[in-house]
């Protein structure tokens, strides 16, 4: 079988200039070496090489972009600097505000919105002298793992257009794959910018639960706390994700959010890698995962060792159990929030499927799961199972049983003394358009991080090669048959791993993330 000729293959080739970190680009501007408006210019013209056919920026800001590049060039010559981030170009979700630009969700109806201030951390970036090229694109909502909506279109991953970039801050993942920028903030509640890492071949993470604000961040369930969305930023290096991790945790008076703890933040430097145990599972036990997806665990774990980290085979307590929680939390109130919100927007026909499950009243649900069993549908049985609207004692029951889960999971990780674990990001490679809905089970493998709270990142670490693109045996479940066409022709697409740590411990997190991305 010949090797699949990727669509990023025939993308213009980017210049230099764009292929470099938001680290060593601030440096090159506090050195003189380039100006903001060289660096600024470069990244526009990346972005209109590239935006026309993978469609991730949505909102740009390229006029005042440059004008803000000129101020910060300007600032430079009269010897002051603006911050960590001065005249580097940056890119942000959709879903945070920012002043003079929409806020929407992908809803039509929020097209004029304009908010009165910036969100907390999109400020905090431009206090570091960041320049803010635009806003990118999510799934309508931003509850799936790909990137369409009514309003922008459909976002299309960098090395292969019929894929999705991931979700939900596929556009963030898709430009910053692109090399359209160097720098993004997404945000997660189920994988929302580990799994656009892993399908664009970056690097990201998401903090420990409550670690950043979530003001001004637009609300999908409002009022929930028992799974608790993260901000977490995107980036092609590990060094630039602990940048940006450092701006947002330094102490200051616009952090205003009472629900975040005076936490330290912690630098990476100061791990001493050969010191940590690291727990590895390469198949939950719930969604297996594509074979290349295996090797890819397999081979992070013996970069881990050969660097003198102590890494030894786990099995995580019951997976099924835990994305079982998960999927109850959110459909607690039958997604009733999300239905409100959308309103009498068009709705997206993968968002709207999310809608028709959270509509199976409770008392058909005994003789619907049977029935979905007789006829092969096992993935959408289980799935009914556990989508179910639950009372007030039903919902204090479920967070009970969630806290449970927690207090057993680490148990198992103080059993073995482990720091941190290793294991697929996905099971599955970057999926085709479309395929979200059937294919939930195989995010398993980041709801269970949102679902504890525990911190986690993903960097890249290879590819499918062509031989192993499916070993999934062929049935009559619809999940099984698009897990198939997914993985069918994947060969090429990138393979992230992710690293998760214990709480508050995102310096062990990136310590080991950045082992594995100088050591890949």
């Amino acid at each position: 079988m010949a090797d699949k000729t990727l669509f990023f293959m025939s993308l213009p080739k980017p210049e230099k200039l764009v292929e470099t970190s938001a680290g060593e680009l601030a440096g090159m501007i506090s050195a003189g070496e380039l100006t903001s408006r060289e660096i600024v210019e470069a990244h526009i013209r990346r972005i209109e090489a590239v935006n026309p056919t993978i469609n991730a920026v949505v909102v740009p800001l390229f006029e005042k972009a440059l004008e803000q590049a000129a101020a910060a060039d300007a600032a430079l010559a009269r010897g002051e600097r603006l911050g960590p981030l001065h005249g580097v170009p940056v890119t942000v979700k959709e879903s945070y505000d920012l002043v003079g630009t929409p806020t929407t969700l992908g809803l039509p109806s929020l097209a004029i919105h304009r908010p009165e201030r910036n969100a907390p951390l999109v400020q905090r970036l431009i206090d570091a002298g960041a320049i803010i090229l635009g806003k990118t694109n999510l799934p309508q909502m931003a509850m799936a793992n790909e990137c369409d909506n009514p309003l922008y279109g459909r976002t299309n991953n960098p090395h292969d257009v019929e894929r999705a970039p991931g979700g939900s801050s596929g556009g963030e993942g898709a430009i910053i794959g692109a090399f359209g920028s160097p720098l993004g903030l997404g945000s997660d509640i189920g994988g929302s910018v580990r799994l656009p890492a892993n399908a664009c071949g970056i690097s990201s993470l998401k903090p420990t639960s409550t670690r950043l604000t979530m003001l001004g961040h637009a609300e999908v369930f409002p009022g929930m706390e028992a799974i608790i969305c993260q901000p977490g930023p995107l980036a092609r290096s590990v060094a630039d994700l602990e940048l940006v991790m450092e701006i947002f945790s330094k102490p200051g008076p616009d952090q205003t959010d009472p629900t975040i703890p005076p936490v330290p933040w912690k630098s990476s430097k100061d791990i001493e890698i050969k010191n940590l145990r690291v727990a590895v599972f390469e198949d939950n036990g719930f969604f297996r995962p594509n074979p290349g997806i295996r090797r890819a665990v397999r081979e992070a774990a013996d970069t881990l060792r050969a660097a003198g980290v102590t890494v030894e085979t786990w099995t995580p307590p019951d997976v099924a159990e835990a994305f079982g929680l998960f999927v109850g939390i959110l459909y607690a109130e039958g997604w009733d929030s999300p239905k409100r919100i959308v309103g009498n927007n068009p709705r997206w026909p993968v968002l709207n499927q999310f809608f028709q499950l959270g509509l199976v009243p409770n008392w058909l649900l005994p003789f619907f799961g049977p029935l979905l069993d007789a006829f092969g549908q096992k993935t959408a049985a289980r799935t009914t199972r556990v989508a179910r609207r639950l009372s007030a004692a039903g919902y204090w029951a479920i967070t009970d049983r969630r806290t449970r889960y927690r207090d057993r999971f680490m148990a198992a990780l103080d059993a073995g003394r482990y720091d941190a674990i290793l294991c697929p990001v996905d099971g599955l490679p970057a999926l085709r358009h479309g395929a979200s809905f059937y294919l939930t089970e195989a995010v398993s493998y980041t709801t269970l991080f949102n679902l504890l709270g525990l911190p986690a990142g993903v960097v890249p670490m290879t590819k499918i090669r062509a031989g192993e693109e499916t070993e999934r045996p062929k049935t009559s479940d619809l999940a099984d048959k698009e897990a198939i066409r997914v993985e069918t022709g994947s060969a090429g697409m990138p393979v992230g791993v992710q690293v998760a740590g214990r709480y508050w411990r995102e310096d062990v997190v990136l310590a080991l993330m950045k082992a594995l991305e100088n050591n890949r």
